[in-house]
């Protein structure tokens, strides 16, 4: 009969100790939950390609020369973005480069906007779709922080036929704030995010000859617009 009375005590005691961990947990959950509700996650459209001669290649005149334009035609895998849906966005085009290799070696080609691109928000990732010819060039993004600093994310290997949506993560900032690629200064909450400034794809040499082409579509970003949402509406801008 005690060792009945001990289990019941054991039990009981047990239980009260789980409902004070329950609630301590349940409190560190909801503090968790505030840091999850303080991001608002969205994919954005940054660039659908679709201005004829917003977008310019170059290529040094010493290793070749080439040519960019819009070709009609998009990856069939690709997803329209739910908010975009019935506001008739032109999505009927894709940018196209051919580059004429006049020597073999360690080029570069570059694909530049006629400005760079903002993001709004703070950005996670950024995606595009590419066909790149199952070549084995390297494709990287061009990006400029909130100091107008410049810097370059590899993005991947064009080694693969057909189209692939290709993504990369933008490295959180770092907590000094001063650090790597920088989003947002908290002495100007009116001013954040990055830019994209364009593209570059480093040439395998092995493969650099010849003709290439190249296609992008769709340029999308996945960003946290919490901060973006929640802006006093009477604060002052800076800039004056």
């Amino acid at each position: 009969m005690k060792r009945y009375l001990i289990i019941a005590l054991f039990i009981s005691l047990a239980g009260i100790l789980f409902a004070q961990q329950d609630e301590v947990g349940g409190a560190r959950a909801e503090e968790i939950g505030i840091d999850v509700g303080q991001q608002q996650l969205k994919e954005v459209s940054v660039d659908k390609f679709e201005m004829d001669g917003y977008w310019r290649s170059v290529i040094s005149g010493d290793d070749g020369y080439s040519v960019t334009r819009l070709f009609e035609g998009s990856p069939a895998a690709k997803e329209p973005i739910p908010e975009e849906e019935g506001l008739n966005i032109p999505d009927k085009y894709a940018l196209g480069t051919r580059v004429d290799f006049l020597r073999r070696g360690y080029h570069s080609i570059f694909f530049y906007p006629q400005r760079p691109l903002p993001i709004e928000g703070i950005t996670k990732t950024i995606s595009i779709w590419v066909a790149g010819r199952n070549y084995n060039h390297e494709l990287k993004i061009l990006l400029q922080d909130f100091f107008g600093r410049h810097f370059e994310l590899y993005v991947g290997t064009l080694n693969f036929q057909g189209w692939k949506k290709l993504t990369v993560a933008v490295p959180p900032q770092a907590e000094d704030g001063r650090n790597g690629i920088i989003q947002r200064n908290y002495y100007y909450n009116n001013q954040m995010g990055v830019k994209v400034e364009g593209f570059r794809i480093d040439c395998d040499p092995s493969e650099a000859y010849g003709s290439y082409y190249v296609y992008f579509d769709d340029l999308r970003a996945v960003t946290d617009l919490f901060a973006e949402n929640n802006r006093d509406a009477d604060d002052i801008a800076d800039g004056w």
